[in-house]
């Protein structure tokens, strides 16, 4: 089996974030941790790129990988669909965290400049129409996954779709007063889930109750903001501020990431209340967390998304970029019924 970058960040004992600034020269990086990586590098003999078959062919068997975040479960089980992927077609991986703006048009003009990778992939971002246009131009291949662009190889969730499932799953157990617990609104799928949130509650004519719905704002604290707000410490602050209303509490809430869902319930649970019998949860991934927690969840397949932007690359690679035969991928996430909601097997026959 070929050495990955995986199985460095294992030995070194830290995050493949780490690992992929060592290998990009980050000034980022203690001489320690830098160290320790190049080390391990040297003795798994891992190799990020395949030097003699880039001269030879004018490639160099490497994807870069843009994400907003190295953490989160749904980095994690993206990246390692693209890892496994990429490992099977003799492929290595760099990746780039962005979390700026800037920064995100930075690597992309470097990307285009330097031509280091035979593909890029981008998840969970936009790209203008200005480099959608240069990307094309310069042939090298481009998917967004969570992502889109009219004229780019895109993978896309229905998060409007997942989040009215969930909200209207949760008006058939017969909730009323159902709130919200979401993450920062400069998030794409966070604000489409709020969208498909507010039409379950319009479509079923019930009154919005804003000061049932928690986004986190974009002045929080750092930690309440990682992640875009999807993270178990916003959960958990939200659902506080929500138990506060006391009598005006709803009696269920979606919660738009499991994550978030995990602090959630480790606040009520706290206030003493019990799950689904005073207060019923729906949350959003899917994660594999979420079967321990006994989470009903909308699951999406984020493993499968990474694996097939992978395929879409390397299919252009090795047989050239068509501009005009552009992929475009939707999938549909599906309503997985356990304990938080309170649903019987009959109730929820219609998974």
């Amino acid at each position: 089996m070929r050495v990955t970058i995986y199985d460095v960040a294992k030995q070194a004992g830290v995050g493949i974030g780490t690992v992929s600034r060592v290998i990009n020269n980050s000034p980022h990086i203690s001489p320690k941790t830098r160290d320790k990586v190049l080390k391990v590098i040297k003795q798994l003999k891992y190799q990020p790129y395949v030097m003699a078959q880039g001269l030879a062919r004018k490639k160099t068997n490497t994807i870069a990988c843009i994400v907003p975040y190295f953490t989160g479960y749904f980095y994690f089980e993206l990246l390692n669909g693209v890892q496994q992927a990429l490992s099977r077609n003799g492929y290595d991986l760099i990746l780039y965290s962005v979390d700026l703006f800037e920064k995100k048009e930075d690597i992309l003009k470097r990307t285009l400049r330097e031509r280091r990778v035979d593909g890029v992939l981008v998840s969970s971002m936009t790209i203008s129409d200005n480099y959608a246009a240069k990307f094309i131009h310069s042939k090298i291949p481009v998917a967004l996954v969570d992502g889109f662009h009219q004229l780019l190889d895109s993978i896309t969730i229905e998060n409007h779709e997942g989040a009215y499932l969930a909200t209207s799953h949760l008006l058939k157990l017969g909730h009323i007063k159902i709130g919200m617990i979401n993450g920062c609104l400069n998030s794409v799928p966070a604000k489409i889930r709020l969208q498909g949130y507010k039409q379950a509650l319009i479509d079923n004519n019930i009154t919005l109750d804003e000061q049932c719905i928690f986004n986190v704002e974009p002045n929080a604290e750092p930690a309440l903001r990682n992640n875009d707000g999807f993270n178990k410490l916003a959960g958990y602050i939200a659902m506080k501020k929500m138990l506060a209303l006391r009598k005006n509490r709803p009696t269920a809430v979606f919660i738009s990431s499991d994550i978030k869902a995990a602090g959630a319930i480790k606040a009520i649970q706290e206030h003493g209340l019990k799950i689904p019998d005073q207060i019923a949860i729906v949350g959003f991934d899917g994660i594999e967390l979420s079967e321990y927690l006994g989470l009903t969840t909308m699951k999406q397949p984020m493993f499968k998304m990474g694996d097939l932007a992978v395929k879409i690359l390397i299919n252009k690679i090795q047989n050239g970029v068509n501009n005009e035969k552009v992929f475009k991928q939707l999938f549909h996430p599906q309503l997985v019924v356990r304990e938080t909601c309170g649903a019987s097997l009959v109730q929820a026959d219609y998974r």
